[in-house]
């Protein structure tokens, strides 16, 4: 095989990915995600989270400005939005960590929220993902999921770290922290849902993780190269 063959061969892989799994060989939805606000970072030492759009309401948590695992800076996912003349004065959020599923209100200057086309869809039931952007469907793929007591949790996350494992060869070619929890988890330290690469794909296809997400390095490495911190990642039953 000449080099140019094999330069033609590397560039060709990743398109003959995409056209070995069309979105019609998998038995999901094939309609758009909802349409998040946006995602960003906290421009506040603080983050006071609240019950309702005003400065009166119940703080019911708080997020810092910097992870204290890394000291980069914390992302915040806004699905909603208080405008006051035109502009928007409170952001309805999710709230990562336990419980999963939370929701409050902080307000439009402490953060910086820009909009975010990129959203990943799980189907835990049927084993697969989907990645969109916008209303295009980009790409989709098997994937394994939690098993039996220890299922990945259903609901809307985000992603809040990325990275390529060198301590943690298991996690396979690209990493996502998400802002998800289950019962128990491979991610370190445990409890995190990560969605990641995996080493073996014999995996792909059953609920045999301790929660976390896994999928082919070929696909961790396709979302590497598109989704910024902040995407949103909805994991549904089906």
């Amino acid at each position: 095989m000449t080099s140019h063959t094999l330069r033609l061969v590397k560039f060709l892989a990743p398109v003959a990915v995409l056209l070995a799994f069309p979105a019609s060989a998998f038995a999901v939805s094939q309609a758009p995600p909802k349409p998040v606000v946006g995602a960003g970072t906290i421009n506040v030492e603080q983050l006071a989270i609240r019950t309702a759009p005003s400065g009166q309401a119940r703080v019911l948590a708080k997020l810092s400005e910097f992870r204290a695992q890394d000291y980069r800076p914390q992302y915040v996912l806004a699905v909603g939005e208080k405008k006051v003349g035109g502009k928007p004065s409170w952001y309805k959020i999710t709230v990562p960590g336990r419980p999963n599923g939370r929701t409050g209100w902080v307000a439009a200057s402490d953060v910086s929220i820009r909009p975010i086309p990129w959203q990943v869809v799980v189907f835990r039931g049927s084993r697969v993902f989907q990645l969109w952007k916008d209303k295009k469907l980009v790409y989709t793929n098997r994937v394994a999921v939690g098993a039996p007591g220890m299922e990945t949790p259903t609901g809307l996350y985000y992603v809040t770290s990325r990275f390529k494992p060198i301590r943690q060869p298991f996690l396979g070619a690209f990493a996502f922290e998400t802002s998800a929890y289950s019962n128990l988890s491979e991610w370190p330290g445990g409890g995190v849902v990560g969605m990641h690469g995996w080493n073996d794909p014999s995996v792909l296809g059953k609920a045999i993780s301790h929660g976390c997400i896994r999928m082919s390095n070929t696909s961790a490495a396709f979302l590497r190269d598109r989704i910024p911190l902040g995407t949103p990642i909805r994991v549904v039953a089906s």
